[in-house]
């Protein structure tokens, strides 16, 4: 009668946990998921150090303004009127960044700006990677007549220019506020993240995987959440960090053409618009809220880019 509470060497090496060396002669499991080495060469890059570091700013900026300012960003006073132009003199003080034409403060004006600009870029991201998202998602796993319904949608979609389209979206409200100019961006932006998520499903749905979870009876709703978009969403997570910086651009190009956010709110756009009428006396009512935009902006794309590069591994 054989023992059965020993156990053979077969079994005892089917039981020995896989492990793999690592470069620095630790030890590191074996299965260690896209994310995790991802996250793990993203920590070590300058690049998206510096622009999370910027970009945690300008949303602690956007979320508490009240921190950074004492001083009413709609508040004017005349007495004011381009009062007190740079000084390295007053560098730690709130006056240093000087008052625009009405006598407002350039730097809280600066501060609360970030809000709507952040929020509507942070808005249309999130609704074109959803809805753009499920109809690539869709498009790609179904094909045949869904595919070619949706792929056509899309192109005509596509094929209205983005600023020109939303220009004449928001000249049908009479009330622009970050909704409405949200909504009218997201309802022409969602078309790229649309194909990019085709073309990443249409290769996954063929893999091994998918295949197999198929073959045991898995339904449509858990193959697409379960195993092809975990998988498919990476290129679709990069396209977006990057957009975001756009969308914000668009935002505050609406509002420097006078088509975003109404004059009486706080926008970068909207002080860029009126700085540009005094550029050559007083260049700093255009430097500081422009500078502002380009930073964050930049900091969206060094964000994706090292996005891009952590999740691909053709460029490790």
């Amino acid at each position: 009668m054989p023992d059965l509470t020993k156990t053979t060497p077969a079994e005892a090496a089917a039981e020995t946990p896989v492990v793999t060396a690592k470069p620095d002669g630790g030890e590191a499991s074996a299965a260690r998921s896209l994310w995790g080495d991802a996250w793990r060469d993203l920590r070590r890059r300058p690049l998206f150090v510096i622009s999370a570091a910027l970009i945690l700013l300008v949303l602690l900026v956007s979320a508490f303004p009240g921190l950074f300012t004492s001083t009413d960003p709609a508040s004017g006073d005349l007495q004011k009127h381009f009062l007190g132009s740079p000084n390295l003199g007053h560098f730690f003080q709130e006056d240093w960044f000087g008052y625009d034409r009405q006598g407002r403060s350039i730097y809280a004006r600066m501060v609360y700006g970030a809000r709507n600009s952040v929020m509507v870029g942070l808005g249309v991201t999130v609704l074109v990677t959803v809805f753009g998202g499920l109809v690539g998602m869709l498009a790609g796993y179904f094909g045949g007549f869904w595919d070619s319904l949706l792929s056509r949608i899309t192109d005509v979609f596509f094929g209205i220019p983005f600023l020109l389209g939303a220009m004449v979206v928001l000249n049908a409200f009479t009330e622009r506020n970050v909704w409405v100019i949200t909504g009218a961006l997201a309802f022409l932006g969602w078309t790229q993240i649309a194909r990019v998520m085709r073309g990443a499903v249409i290769t996954t749905k063929h893999a091994d995987y998918v295949v197999a979870a198929r073959a045991l009876g898995a339904d449509t709703k858990r193959i697409l959440f379960r195993h092809v978009l975990p998988n498919a969403i990476a290129p679709v997570i990069v396209i977006a960090t990057i957009a975001l910086g756009t969308y914000i651009v668009a935002e505050s190009t609406l509002s420097y053409l006078g088509l975003g956010f109404a004059s009486d709110s706080v926008s970068w756009g909207a002080d860029i618009s009126d700085a540009t009428q005094d550029i050559r006396n007083n260049p700093h009512t255009l430097i500081f809220p422009a500078g502002m935009l380009s930073i964050t902006v930049l900091a969206f794309i060094m964000l994706g880019d090292a996005v891009r590069e952590a999740l691909d591994p053709k460029l490790r």
